[in-house]
Formats: C-alpha cells, sequence, structure tokens
C-alpha cells in the first residue's frame, strides 16, 4: 500500500515518475490567470497567522464549511482567527476526496514541511508551527513565489486601476515578473443602470476624460488599454456566462449607451447588442497589441440573493451554469478571423458538458500562423481537480493537440496554491507514462519529457511572448 502523499503522489508507474522528476518538477511556474492581490506582492507583506494566508478570500475552503454545518460566524464572521482555522481543521476529515483534501496538505507540506494529517486533534500544533514559521523572512509574499519557483505572474485588472503596485514593483526590478491582465467585466456590463452609471465616472476619472457620449466612452477605454499595454500587459480576460456576438452598428451603440446615461434600463436585446459590440471592439484593440485575449465562461454567479446581500460577490455562491455557448462562440471568433483581426485566444468552459464542443471548437480558428495560436483553457474552477484535469487533457489530446497547451494556472486569490501546478503536473506525467507502459505510446521518454516541460512552462513562455523575461 502507497503512503498517502509521498514522492510518488498520483504517480502510479516507473516511466511516471522518470517523467515527473526528470522533466516536470524542474520546470518553473509561470501562472497567467490569478488574483493575487498586487498591493500585498508591492509590499512583501508578512502574513500575521495562517488564517490570514490560507483562509481568507478562499470561497472553495468556505463552501466546505458550511456544508458540513459550520456556522457563518466561523468562516467570514466576527470569529478569531485561531477559532477560524480550528473551525476549518475539523472541516478537513469531511473533504475526503474532495480535491481540497489534497491541495490542503499539499500546501502544508511544500510552503510549511508539515507532513501531519490536519484535523481537530493536530489543529493547534499546526497553526502554532504554521504562525511562527509566517514570522520568518523566508516567508514574506516574494520568498513565498520565489519558494514555488514562479518566475512570472499575471494579476486581475480593471480598466480604472492605477497599476502603483505593478510599476513599484518593476521599479525594484523584482525577478518574478507581475504583470496585469486587462479585465474590462465591469466597462461592459450594462444590466444594472446604476452601477455601471457609476462605473463610469470611475472610468473617466482614470482616463481624464469626462464621460458624456459613447464617443468618450470608447475613447477613455482605449486610453486604459493602452495604458496597460505600456505597464507591460500583454493579456486581457473576460469573466462572462457566455459570448455575446449580436450584429451592434456605431450608430446602435450610441444609441443604446444614450440610453443607459440617461438613467434608463435596458431592454435585454439591447444589452447583449451593447455587450456584442465592446467585446468586437476589445478584440480588436488587442489584435492590434498582438495580446492574448481570455474568455471564462459558464460561471452562474451569485445565485443566493440573501447572502450577496450579506456579504457581497465572491464569497462562495457561484455555481456551474448550462448557457448554450458553441453557436456564440463561432460566430465571434468568425467575425474576428474573417477581417484577419483574430488575436491568440485562450477559452475556458465552467460546464464539463461543453469540453468536446470547445475541444472542437478551438480547431477551426487556429489557421497556422502561430502554433496553438486558439486555445481550449485549463480546467478552470470547480473542474481543476484530479476528474476535471484528466477528462480536459483527455478531450484536447483526441481533438487537438495537447503537446502545444499551454498548460495549468492557479486562478488563485492565495500566496499557498502554487501546489496547484504540481498537481497538475503529476496528472499530466502519470498520463503519458501509464500509456507508454501500456504500449499505446512508443517509450521514447527523451521526446516524451520534451513535451511536458513544453506543456508545464515553454509553451506559456512562447505563447505570451514573454522570452524577454528571465525566466
Amino acid at each position: 500500500m502507497k503512503t498517502f502523499l509521498d514522492e510518488d503522489f498520483l504517480l502510479n508507474n516507473k516511466t511516471s515518475k522518470r517523467l515527473y522528476n526528470e522533466h516536470a518538477a524542474k520546470m518553473p511556474v509561470i501562472d497567467y490567470h490569478c488574483h493575487l492581490p498586487q498591493k500585498q506582492i508591492a509590499e512583501d507583506i508578512c502574513f500575521k497567522n495562517i488564517t490570514q494566508a490560507w483562509l481568507n478570500g478562499d470561497h472553495y475552503k468556505w463552501r466546505a464549511m458550511r456544508i458540513n454545518g459550520i456556522d457563518e460566524k466561523f468562516i467570514t464572521g466576527n470569529a478569531s482567527d485561531e477559532e477560524k482555522f480550528l473551525k476549518w481543521a475539523e472541516t478537513v476529515p469531511y473533504t475526503l476526496r474532495n480535491p481540497l483534501y489534497h491541495w490542503t496538505h499539499l500546501e502544508l507540506q511544500r510552503y510549511f514541511g508539515i507532513k501531519k494529517i490536519l484535523n481537530g486533534e493536530s489543529a493547534k500544533e499546526i497553526y502554532d508551527e504554521c504562525n511562527e514559521k509566517l514570522q520568518s523572512k523566508d516567508y514574506r509574499v516574494k520568498n513565498l513565489l520565489r519558494k514555488m519557483n514562479v518566475r512570472l505572474v499575471c494579476t486581475t485588472d480593471d480598466p480604472s486601476d492605477n497599476l502603483e503596485y505593478h510599476q513599484q514593483l518593476k521599479k525594484e526590478n523584482f525577478e518574478v515578473s507581475i504583470l496585469p491582465a486587462f479585465r474590462p467585466d465591469a466597462a461592459m456590463n450594462v444590466d444594472n443602470t446604476t452601477n455601471f452609471n457609476k462605473y463610469l465616472t470611475r472610468l473617466g476619472s482614470a482616463a481624464d476624460i469626462m464621460i458624456d457620449s459613447f464617443d468618450d466612452y470608447i475613447s477613455a477605454l482605449k486610453s486604459r488599454h493602452d495604458f496597460f499595454a505600456a505597464n507591460g500587459c500583454s493579456v486581457s480576460d473576460h469573466g462572462l456566462e457566455q459570448l455575446y456576438a449580436d450584429e451592434c452598428t456605431e450608430q446602435e451603440a450610441k444609441i443604446i449607451f444614450d440610453k443607459i446615461r440617461s438613467g434608463k434600463n435596458l431592454e435585454l436585446a439591447e444589452a447583449k447588442k451593447f455587450k456584442s459590440a465592446m467585446l468586437k471592439t476589445f478584440a480588436e484593440w488587442d489584435h492590434e497589441k498582438n495580446w492574448v485575449q481570455q474568455f471564462h465562461l459558464g460561471a452562474l454567479r451569485n445565485n443566493n440573493s440573501r447572502m450577496l446581500q450579506t456579504l457581497g460577490p465572491d464569497t462562495g455562491w457561484d455555481s456551474i451554469g448550462d448557457f448554450s455557448q458553441g453557436k456564440a462562440v463561432s460566430k465571434f471568433l468568425d467575425s474576428l478571423d474573417k477581417n484577419n483581426k483574430l488575436a491568440k485566444t485562450i477559452i475556458y468552459n465552467l460546464n464539463p458538458a461543453d469540453n468536446e464542443l470547445m475541444a472542437a471548437m478551438i480547431g477551426n480558428f487556429n489557421d497556422g500562423s502561430v502554433a496553438g495560436k486558439v486555445q481550449w483553457g485549463s480546467a478552470w474552477w470547480f473542474l481543476d481537480q484530479k476528474d476535471g484535469m484528466t477528462k480536459q487533457l483527455n478531450a484536447l489530446s483526441n481533438m487537438g493537440l495537447l503537446s502545444r497547451f499551454v498548460g495549468m494556472l492557479t486562478d488563485s486569490r492565495s500566496f499557498l496554491s502554487f501546489p496547484r501546478h504540481e498537481y497538475f503536473r503529476r496528472i499530466l506525467c502519470n498520463l503519458f507514462g501509464e500509456e507508454i507502459e501500456n504500449g499505446e505510446l512508443p517509450n521514447d521518454i527523451e521526446w516524451v519529457g520534451k513535451i511536458i516541460e513544453d506543456i508545464s512552462f515553454n509553451n506559456a513562455k512562447n505563447y505570451f511572448n514573454w522570452q524577454h523575461f528571465a525566466l
């Protein structure tokens, strides 16, 4: 019987172990999509305790605690940090077969060298040990990134952000490149007229433009897009239920914008038209600058209206949505491709029912100009676990070229989540190792090892044009 989380974790044969240890394990990490707070990196903070480093903002853990019957006081409420940790520790034994069980213990091992199982009995000892280590300079935020061999991180930033912390980090010559990503969700979310008009005030202030007309609005956004590019940005990202690809003329967009600015709510068809126009505009700007555009599709957000009102968004009340994706994705990509304005694109789905759809769709718009120009992104959110990753890798292998895949990302707000890259790499090596030992693939360790190194690191470095960084 194998030992839990030993050096051969998820590696089930000699070839898998060799592929991981000789090829995957040595590769640095590029995390091209996450939600790390850049302010904490720039200030190189020292977390006061493991709760603040590990539980604050982690809605994965919060959901598990709620399912386990833990009162909200110990999750997002006014309980002490120690009480919150102890309640999480009591929950951990009940997360067996949930990826949280793996991630929890992998993170304790990789960051703190703790191999004990976390539960109610071990909680206090582990809490104290982690807290003691967190007070050391070795556990300041920048060293947490260094510890995991992270070379580049892309944060997620609104167009109105001033990017002051990115600028500070660049001046400091921090060897881990921290780059912004342009995320204009709020800049095109016209579902709530009041909120959108408030946002326009913030956007106008950032761009130093009074936004009275559609032309002002476009000028302000273009100014911010250019500002992001001047500050090292080469990636955009959109979090959407689905892509929007309705026809919308410039005159129609102006009429819709004027209606919003007058304080009137839009009809559903008008909102879809406006969003379609803006998505296409952003995509064309991305193409002009040779950026990579990303689309995270399919989240049904804020399902619990009572808790949304109490705690706000991004607190653990989102789910997988069953939106129709295929036709809109096809129409959107085609509208850009036929005018030779399709940037390099990564599409992520949250509903696993769309796996094969996405794996097949990307092949329609890979034109040979760039290896893997249109990518199907890594298993995301509810799917970034062993089963979800395996299904994504298999579907991509069956319908595309896994060898050109740009690999894993954390999509996390936590500095302790980088072992997810290791988790992914172990699963990847095991897939190849099993098929080599089954005689389904040739026993060419040199070539397969190169493919694994590429998926782990090299493909992302080349795809995003980051060769000039010290990677």
